[in-house]
């Protein structure tokens, strides 16, 4: 049945454990539409079932569930205002998929994705839609499929793409979130952030999935575990500033301080690239790591280590991949 609403016409496409909680967000202040693929058949049946140290525990959300963007834009008789893309940041597959729920001229385009220069794909494909970037802190798993996990931290830094379009889009979607309760703050550019939660993800993230190891179990595995994260993240800091970033040492510190003290907590992380690996599912190889040494290499920035994690990194997921075709 075709719907007509007055409050935000909202598609969230790829739905997994970090689109689950904002699903659950805006859900307090409209209907919004869930395109879930491998975690349908649960989340069609049953919700999200979400157990946050932030916003409670037992939480069951039931959304307008669909397998595709065709679906959902079938239902509507208006245009979708949001169309906010929670998925892994895979090169060169999203925007054909999303494109039926795009209406040109109207749409915003969210990305709530991981990773450094994710955005021009988006531009390059709706270049008369407003896109709108977003880096997100969100601690969560999803185990067993509808079962979402979420502690410690709940940001999203919001900007547009590029930085000098227009606001009033990623503006907007900010106070949108923070109707819905969402930690969102509005910045002018938003590269800034996202350069700064990549210390954190060039770092963390393969080097988890490569070890197997959480955050604290690779930091007390050996007396060399953070000189080692230290410089990556040093590493990212010298790419960031070729490009007019500044990411002082401190901020670096300030990282590595946060994984420390989870030690004391007991309270590790699993990245999401880990999950992945043990899901065995594909990682966001290029948007994580590929794109920070690409954009090294066009300044002339010395980044060995980040060069030696992103070739070892693509190469298990290249493995993986050839593991689930029987290959």
């Amino acid at each position: 049945m075709k719907t007509v609403s007055n409050s935000p016409r909202i598609l969230l496409f790829g739905v997994g454990s970090v689109g689950a909680v904002y699903l659950y967000l805006l859900s307090r202040i409209t209907t919004p539409t869930a395109v879930c693929r491998s975690n349908y058949s649960i989340v069609s049946t049953q919700g999200f079932t979400i157990h946050s140290s932030i916003f409670g525990q037992n939480l069951n959300v039931k959304p307008n569930v669909v397998r595709s963007c065709e679906e959902a834009a079938s239902q509507q008789l208006e245009p979708f205002d949001y169309v906010i893309v929670c998925s892994k940041a895979i090169p060169n597959t999203i925007p054909e998929l999303i494109k039926p729920a795009v209406t040109v001229g109207h749409t915003a385009i969210v990305l709530l994705q991981n990773g450094i220069g994710i955005e021009e794909e988006y531009v390059q494909a709706f270049p008369q839609n407003p896109v709108v970037s977003v880096a997100v802190y969100c601690k969560t798993t999803q185990r067993p499929v509808g079962v979402v996990t979420h502690d410690e931290v709940e940001r999203l830094q919001v900007g547009s793409y590029p930085s000098d379009a227009s606001d009033a889009h990623a503006e907007a979607f900010t106070k949108m979130m923070q109707a819905a309760g969402a930690n969102a703050v509005f910045y002018t550019d938003v590269q800034q952030p996202r350069w700064y939660k990549l210390l954190a993800n060039a770092s963390w993230n393969p080097i988890c999935a490569l070890t197997l190891c959480t955050d604290v179990d690779f930091l007390t595995s050996s007396f060399f575990a953070t000189g080692l994260i230290r410089d990556i993240m040093l590493e990212v800091r010298d790419i960031a500033k070729a490009y007019g970033y500044e990411i002082s040492s401190a901020d670096v510190e300030m990282q590595l301080e946060r994984a420390k003290a989870r030690i004391i907590r007991g309270n590790p992380v699993e990245p999401s690239m880990l999950q992945d690996v043990k899901e065995g599912r594909k990682m966001e190889v290029e948007a994580i790591s590929g794109n920070a040494v690409r954009m090294g290499k066009e300044k002339g920035i010395e980044c060995g280590k980040l060069e030696m994690l992103y070739a070892l990194i693509k190469a298990l997921d290249s493995q993986m991949g050839r593991e689930k075709l029987g290959l």
